[in-house]
């Protein structure tokens, strides 16, 4: 039979070819969606437990077994393309959680049974409404979203669906956020794409399996065409201020435009997803203007900037840095790196690895494939990690570890780090972190430790001193003269609120609420004395033990959704998040915070402010979150009618 297959233009042997390739675990959750048998997720079939982040495709079967199930896959799929298969209905709720376990070889918790459903669109997520309000009172309620990156998008994605009406505000040219500003060598993202991307717009033809930043800032480019949201986007406008009338219960919004023309707005309800890192922080290091070559941050990286034959200095050994340094390193001729404190880095074979065109095809043609390939990795990359970052009272060595696993962890990276470095000992002892794994953002080996190793490559962990016209000197009298210095120095994560003053008419600011650098929020949602804002990727909303920020960010829009459809359906001019709901939820974040690793003692990172509390990341499971979002009550709210 070597006709074509229906629609998907594809022979048989192409299909049997194709399905050579497949995942065996991911084909044996097809084989149940498509012929209704258990028994594939069954013995002998149940795949061996595997959490890498992209498992053995054998699933640790046989060879005989997994033949036998290609073979029993493409009988099903042909029939499924030529549309002579009878599908059966639904798995049941029970089915399902077989299905997960087996898939990943070890039992999934009930808890997390709706959560992944919603994550694989076998249950719904979106906010719907209870009884949907007429035209004329949906057009006067408006909302505004200041920013369009990745919440930004999400959040006029959907309140275009539920009928909101909105307007976006984007200070840059184009939308994507953090990557549409950072275009520095080698920039991309270190969550794997099928699960860093929006459950609701999956993407089959992903380039490699974790993306360079074009590939994904093209992503939401082409997710705001096909939704119609561009054309609602107003590019380059700024917004200064918002300032809330008790009396209208409206927000009056001063927005300004490219050419300095200044206009302030009123709206019901106020999104601000600006994010946390798209504010860049500059070192504060004596005489960084007195240098006379070029330098930079890293996310403002110059277009068309050649490096050939030039002395390159990288301050900083963060995650843009260890992106960076690689292709830096390749093309200048000498690269200095000034290390104020040494990075754990995992090893990742496919971290530069293709999407081979047969992969592609089984995401994108096979029915349900890309969906469990999917719930593969939200779950490898997600709750797994935490209790390994869980301080433990009576583990012995808290100056390594933070428990027993932890440091099987840092034996582990340790091991990697020393494989790679070869027998350089100084080059050993300078790479090597003097706290305990996860203590910090965990990074991707992206040929760092090899780039370490070249022979035009220095890293220097001598302080810097200071800066001069041309050269770089350390606190040990030495001078590095360089042509080009790269500030890879991060971001003013804890500035939520970014440039804009928000504040009550006539009464509190939001802005001295919070201060320099210690935000809070409900749910990292909502602000008690500020009502009908809201925060999209706002205080304690980051993550640090693995998982997707687009999948909090999906969890933050319904949540705000819920509500204000809520508000809508009710006749509610203004919802205000209670004081002492406000104040439990952040007691019991900084409790469990008290219990992880980012409060260890003496480690200093981009996650905690001046005092030492932590405000950028949450200390959650996803599954918690999941619940914390899920259904919002007003019962947690002031409520003015």
């Amino acid at each position: 039979m070597e006709s074509e297959l229906n629609e998907s233009k594809i022979t048989l042997q192409d299909l049997k070819t194709n399905i050579a390739e497949a995942d065996i675990p991911v084909l044996l959750m097809v084989l149940v969606h498509l012929t209704g048998k258990r028994k594939w997720i069954e013995d002998p079939y149940l795949p061996a437990r595997d959490l890498a982040f992209f498992p053995d495709a054998s699933g640790g079967l046989s060879k005989a077994l997994q033949d036998e199930i290609r073979v029993a896959a493409l009988e099903a799929i042909s029939a499924y393309l030529a549309g002579t298969l009878v599908m059966p209905g639904n798995p049941s709720r029970e089915t399902y959680l077989q299905m997960m376990s087996a898939c990943v070889g070890e039992p999934i918790p009930n808890e997390y049974l709706d959560m992944m459903l919603e994550e694989m669109r076998f249950q719904e997520r979106d906010a719907e409404w209870t009884s949907p309000p007429a035209d004329s009172n949906l057009r006067e309620f408006k909302c505004l979203i200041v920013g369009a990156g990745m919440s930004g998008l999400c959040a006029a994605i959907k309140f275009n669906k539920a009928g909101i009406p909105f307007d976006v505000v984007e200070k840059n040219t184009g939308l994507g956020g953090t990557w549409f500003e950072n275009k520095y060598p080698g920039v991309g993202c270190d969550v794997p794409n099928h699960f860093y991307s929006y459950s609701f717009w999956p993407k089959a033809d992903w380039t490699e399996y974790f993306s360079s930043g074009d590939e994904i800032e093209a992503y939401f480019k082409d997710c705001a065409d096909d939704f119609e949201i561009t054309g609602r986007i107003q590019f380059e406008k700024t917004v200064l201020s918002a300032k809330y009338n008790p009396a209208t219960s409206l927000w009056n919004v001063t927005i300004a435009g490219k050419s300095g023309d200044v206009e302030t707005r009123p709206y019901n309800a106020l999104i601000i997803a600006t994010g946390q890192l798209n504010h860049p922080k500059m070192p504060d290091i004596p005489g960084i203007n007195n240098f006379r070559g070029i330098s930079f941050h890293s996310s403002q990286w110059p277009k068309s900037l050649s490096l050939t034959g030039k002395k390159v200095a990288v301050v900083g050994t963060g995650a843009s840095a260890m992106q960076l340094a690689p292709s830096v390193a390749m093309e200048a001729k000498e690269l200095v790196i000034f290390q104020r404190s040494a990075q754990w880095a995992i090893p990742t074979r496919d971290y530069h690895r293709t999407v081979s065109p047969r992969k592609k095809w089984l995401l994108e043609h096979v029915p349900f494939y890309a969906e469990w390939f999917r719930f593969g990795q939200v779950w490898r990359y997600s709750d797994q990690l935490l209790a390994s970052v869980r301080k433990d009272p009576d583990w012995p060595h808290p100056e390594r570890a933070m428990n027993a696993r932890n440091d099987r962890h840092r034996e582990v990276l340790t091991n990697y780090m020393y494989e790679q470095l070869g027998n350089n000992e100084a080059l050993r002892q300078k790479a090597l972190p003097a706290y305990p794994p996860y203590g910090k953002r965990i990074l991707v080996d992206n040929h760092w430790f090899n780039t370490l190793k070249r022979s035009n490559v220095d890293l220097v962990t001598d302080p810097i001193s200071h800066i001069g016209h041309n050269a770089i000197a350390t606190q040990s009298g030495t001078d590095y003269d360089v042509d080009v210095i790269v500030y890879a120095t991060g971001f003013n994560a804890h500035q939520t609120l970014g440039n804009i003053q928000v504040s009550i008419e006539s009464s509190a600011s939001l802005n001295d609420v919070w201060g320099e650098d210690d935000p809070r929020a409900y749910l990292g949602i909502t602000a008690p004395g500020f009502p009908n804002l809201f925060f999209l990727y706002g205080p304690n909303a980051n993550l640090g033990h693995g998982g997707s920020i687009i999948f909090i960010s999906e969890l933050q829009v319904r949540y705000i959704l819920t509500l204000l459809m809520k508000m809508i359906e009710g006749g509610i001019r203004e919802i205000d998040c209670r004081r002492d709901v406000h104040d439990a939820y952040n007691k019991r974040l900084d409790d469990e915070h008290a219990e992880l690793i980012w409060t260890h003692p003496g480690m200093g990172s981009w996650y905690k402010n001046k005092e030492g509390r932590v405000v950028s990341i949450m200390p959650w499971r996803l599954v918690d979150y999941w619940n914390f979002t899920h259904d919002p009550t007003l019962k947690d709210y002031h409520v003015k009618k």
